[in-house]
């Protein structure tokens, strides 16, 4: 039966996110393995890709209209529908780290977040290519499976492994490649995996000690953001400004402060 529509508790909406999240991410494996076996049937191999976002997105949609019809959507694929006042809207990236998805890399994941007055309160990243899962709520926590995340230990930029993520647009590359020629003397090592969301969920379990990167939409970190949060780390842009387009840092409070001047520093929310 669906469920009446309106403001639930963050947990409650995670649990919704995280049923449609697991079939969404079933449909998105089993298409890719799909177009594999019968390329014939697509012109391109952009075109399996396309198929696929579009496809999971107007499946998690449904779903959702099904459980929750009053509650809006913003989808990277089909755009924004506004939920009433007070009431919820839910963000998602269909197919989070395209490229690996067509050349076949384990990073790619579907991203479902619940956003109830513009704080995201639940949220869930599930790696279509390996079936790991990272769950947050507001105050509740962020989880890698059954296991409590509390982001990387490290205190200093220095001894720290950075991941980050460059845009398509040549001129903004371009930029992007200044500042990390700049910025990678001045760090453990970079880590560029192809998928914002992951990257987040990384950083909140400490398997890279910090995140940054220009040019992401609220599809890209809104669940992944919300589990570095609960994990304990600092996610903001520079200069006091929110996370957003212009830039987003995720890092442990030891490493913030010097990973943000840094950035500042090199102009990184800068360029095109």
């Amino acid at each position: 039966m669906a469920e009446k529509a309106g403001v639930s508790t963050p947990e409650e909406l995670l649990a919704i996110a995280v049923r449609i999240a697991r079939e969404a991410a079933g449909t998105a494996r089993r298409m890719r393995a799909e177009a594999i076996t019968d390329v014939q049937t697509k012109s391109t191999d952009t075109d399996v890709v396309t198929a696929a976002d579009k496809a999971v997105e107007r499946q998690v949609v449904e779903a959702l209209r099904r459980e929750r019809p009053g509650d809006g959507v913003l989808g990277e694929e089909y755009g924004d529908s506004t939920a009433a006042t007070g009431g919820v809207r839910w963000i998602l990236d269909p197919i989070d780290g395209t490229v690996n998805y067509l050349y076949g890399l384990p990073q790619y994941a579907v991203s479902l977040a619940a956003e109830v007055d513009g704080t995201v309160v639940a949220g869930v990243v599930r790696n279509a290519a390996t079936g790991d899962e990272w769950t947050a709520t507001l105050g509740g926590g962020a989880w890698h499976g059954d296991r409590r995340l509390g982001g990387s230990a490290r205190t200093t930029l220095d001894q720290s492994l950075v991941a980050t993520g460059f845009g398509y647009d040549p001129a903004r590359r371009a930029h992007q490649g200044a500042v990390l020629a700049g910025l990678i003397t001045r760090v453990r090592d970079i880590r560029r995996f192809g998928a914002a969301s992951l990257d987040l969920c990384m950083a909140a379990e400490g398997s890279v000690d910090a995140y940054f990167e220009k040019g992401l939409n609220a599809w890209d970190h809104a669940a992944g953001g919300l589990v570095a949060t609960e994990a304990g780390l600092v996610v903001s842009g520079l200069d006091g400004h929110p996370a957003g387009k212009d830039m987003l840092v995720a890092a442990p409070p030891a490493i913030f402060p010097a990973l943000h001047d840094a950035l500042v520093e090199l102009d990184a929310a800068g360029g095109p």
